[in-house]
């Protein structure tokens, strides 16, 4: 039995938590910690903080899932001002092992190990995701994550972190048309984070409010998020319907672009929070409607994934794999 601190750090929030990786190879984790990214000047002193909060001693190995491309000498995350340097993590935290991985990497790894009772169906045939072949994964946050795995029928699977949430939106009508026209006057290129993750909605809530000729005013995504899942406001809760749609379309181009037609999993918390308004949305009808292909997106198991920490589950599996005993 080993132990380690798992930590899950995205735009917003770093989550803490203990891990321990028992000989039969399951995975425990204790309860978890949420710092706010911005209420700490460095990884370090979030980590020293969490540290105290364990009364100032920790498991000597730690595996970190980070929010944007984990290669290189040092480390910048997508969506807030961090840095790491890899060749310093020893040194920095006292620790002996490390490994790290990108947050939906990590993910990733949960999809791969949890049970099919952290899983939601969504769309597509209910049946479990496949033991062999590719599996998609992607959720929003404050980004958009994207991954996927490969199971090889035989219990074994790899994982391969990408940055899919960056490729190009493509508007399927004129409403995403009227979306894109007003992202582009900021962006000279629009990827599909800036329409599906959870900033985004003030965008799509301001477009359509416009489009009804009603007053918009300066405010954050929490509150459009907040009238959106609520009985009142009808053009927040278009705008949230719109989310689903587009979510469901780079769903199944993700799926195309990656063969992962062994299932697709939605993960991220903002996903689970929208999964009632994502089952009776069209995100199915956008996930399915490829042309061609429309037959054969039907033929695969879109999931949600429930598990309450993917992130620190998934980086603690990672570290087992990468450092076997």
């Amino acid at each position: 039995m080993r132990q380690l601190v798992s930590v899950d750090i995205g735009g917003t929030h770093a989550r803490f938590a203990i891990a321990t990786l028992a000989d039969d190879g399951s995975i425990e984790l204790g309860e978890p910690e949420t710092l706010h990214t911005v209420d700490h000047a460095s990884f370090q002193t979030a980590w020293e903080d969490f540290r105290e909060r364990k009364g100032g001693t920790l498991p000597r190995n730690v595996s970190i899932a980070i929010a944007g491309p984990v290669g290189g000498d040092v480390i910048k995350f997508t969506n807030n001002p961090w840095i790491i340097r890899p060749a310093l993590v020893k040194e920095k935290l006292d620790v002996d092992a490390y490994t790290i991985v990108n947050d939906f990497g990590a993910v990733g790894h949960a999809v791969a190990r949890a049970g099919d009772e952290h899983f939601i169906h969504l769309t597509g045939p209910e049946q479990p995701l496949a033991e062999e072949g590719t599996i998609s994964v992607l959720g929003p946050g404050t980004g958009l994550g994207v991954a996927h795995l490969y199971r090889d029928g035989e219990g074994g699977y790899r994982v391969q972190a990408t940055e899919g949430g960056h490729i190009d939106f493509a508007p399927l009508d004129l409403i995403e048309d009227a979306i894109l026209a007003r992202l582009r006057k900021r962006h000279n290129r629009v990827s599909v984070e800036r329409v599906v993750a959870g900033p985004a909605i003030v965008d799509i809530y301001q477009t359509l409010a416009e489009m009804e000729g009603k007053p918009t005013r300066q405010e954050d995504d929490v509150a459009i998020w907040t009238r959106g899942m609520e009985v009142g406001d009808s053009v927040a809760a278009a705008a949230v319907d719109r989310f689903c749609l587009s979510l469901g379309s780079v769903a199944g181009d993700i799926a195309l672009a990656q063969g992962g037609f062994g299932g697709v999993v939605i993960a991220g918390g903002l996903g689970f929070r929208i999964r009632d308004t994502l089952l009776k949305s069209g995100f199915a009808e956008r996930f399915r409607a490829k042309g061609r292909f429309e037959s054969l997106m039907g033929t695969i198991p879109v999931k949600l994934i429930t598990h309450p920490q993917p992130g620190l589950f998934g980086a603690a599996a990672a570290f087992a794999t990468e450092h076997p005993e």
